[in-house]
């Protein structure tokens, strides 16, 4: 491996990211054996992501000390032949169980979407998070409804009541995203259920997730198509959960369209929930877009994209729900300093804040974070350290507080409890950076990097 790729500047500190190569969705995220793990899409020999896809895999017992076990799933069947797309994770009998999508491409004139794609459902153990079982189809195009186009994928697999159950997210041979069920009592057998859709949410619906919290039913997914306006949906594709969902036992039911987006910022994409061994529910989401206008500086580098830092989920009595960095976090919290003013701190950082009007932060004279009678700017004033990203925007019904962690090139946003959040990668030339603060006093708490091993070196 390149030691000055891994010693560059720019490398995480609290953000996992690959060894080199392209990450993007998280996959299969779970506690099994007392270890958290987090698979996610890998592509180790290609910079921008275009060959086939594998999945490569970390793991760790606390989310503060990592150790990347290397590329543990790889396109090696004729029915993953050209790429091991995202999945999920159950624990079933001592045993993990990973579901993913196997990607197919035929050689021939076809457009992909209506023929010429294989999309199957594959399954494998493992017994140790690494060590994978052989493979095993359990689903396939003609299990899917007819009306259903190839792009069928991103399962998502539970239990509930004895049941076992699987949403995927699909697109219609119309043009119009959705998500399927499917039902089995032994994770190898899986009979269709039903289709939700909504009118007017995009032509197709990505990484779909069904869970709790605090006893109430949430999807959650990443549709493509919705329109980009200036205050919503401001990314190429977005994601984010429908706020109101009504499923009884037997999954006979509806969501409405309350669709509230996970994150406001630049970086953001393809998120999955799991449950943590305490019952907290965890969303982890990939710090990327797809087909977006800016770029990554790492690339040269060797290396490109990371995921966020885990987010712990809670739910307020209208159903929204906050996102906040998990708790792990805040012990990996060094020296304590008051911002007044302006301060220039070494990188990684965390900053937080009551908030009682409008205020502006200003990182490197670049950034500028910004409350402005309720609305909230992310923006780069100097092009140059955001790589081509400009500004966005999220309205706030109120902001009570702040909290920002930024690390050697991110940076994540907080507001009003976690409320709203804003994610983007940002690129300083230095280790050091400027924050220069107006209207509120912050409390500044300099950060330590959490411990990564790359193979167990």
């Amino acid at each position: 491996m390149n030691s000055k790729s891994l010693n560059a500047k720019w490398r995480q500190k609290l953000h996992l990211e690959p060894p080199i190569g392209w990450l993007n969705d998280p996959n299969g995220l779970c506690w099994f054996q007392g270890k958290y793990h987090v698979y996610f899409q890998y592509a180790s020999d290609d910079i921008n992501g275009g060959v086939k896809k594998s999945w490569g895999h970390y793991q760790s017992p606390d989310m503060i000390h990592w150790e990347f076990t290397g590329t543990v799933l790889v396109p090696d069947i004729p029915e993953d032949r050209d790429g091991v797309y995202s999945g999920s994770a159950i624990v079933k009998d001592d045993t993990l169980h990973l579901f993913y999508t196997g990607n197919v491409k035929e050689k021939g004139d076809y457009d992909y979407i209506l023929s010429g794609r294989g999309a199957n459902v594959i399954h494998v153990t493992t017994n140790d998070g690494h060590h994978m079982s052989e493979k095993k189809v359990v689903l396939k195009n003609s299990d899917y409804p007819d009306y259903c186009s190839c792009h069928v994928r991103d399962p998502k697999v539970w239990q509930e009541n004895g049941i076992y159950y699987m949403i995927l997210g699909a697109r219609t041979r119309d043009d119009k995203g959705c998500v399927l069920f499917y039902r089995s009592h032994d994770l190898e057998t899986w009979e269709y259920e039903k289709t939700y859709d909504m009118p007017k949410m995009g032509y197709m619906w990505e990484c779909p997730d069904c869970f709790m919290v605090d006893g109430h039913r949430y999807i959650g997914l990443s549709p493509q198509g919705l329109p980009q306006e200036t205050e919503k949906n401001q990314n190429v594709f977005s994601s984010g959960y429908f706020l109101n969902c009504h499923f009884n036992d037997n999954f006979s039911g509806s969501f409405h369209s309350n669709f509230q987006e996970w994150d406001y910022g630049f970086d953001f994409y393809a998120p999955q929930t799991f449950e943590a061994p305490d019952g907290r529910r965890i969303l982890i989401g990939w710090m990327g877009i797809g087909d977006s206008a800016y770029t990554n500086p790492t690339a040269a580098l060797g290396w490109q994209h990371c995921l966020t830092i885990p987010r712990e989920l809670s739910r307020l009595e209208d159903g929204t729900l906050l996102q906040n960095p998990m708790k792990e976090y805040d012990s990996l919290r060094g020296e304590k300093m008051t911002l007044k003013g302006e301060q220039k701190i070494l990188l990684p950082f965390d900053l937080t804040a009551q908030v009682t009007g409008d205020f502006e932060i200003v990182i490197n004279n670049s950034l500028t974070l910004r409350l402005q009678e309720n609305m909230f700017y992310m923006e780069f004033n100097d092009r140059s350290m955001g790589y081509g990203r400009t500004i966005r925007r999220v309205r706030t019904k109120q902001c009570r507080d702040i909290r920002v962690i930024a690390d050697m090139s991110s940076i994540e946003v907080y507001l009003d409890g976690g409320r709203y959040v804003m994610s983007t990668r940002f690129y300083p030339d230095e280790e050091h950076v400027l924050i220069k603060a107006d209207g509120i006093n912050a409390e500044l708490y300099k950060m330590n990097g959490m411990e990564v091993r790359i193979n167990g070196e």
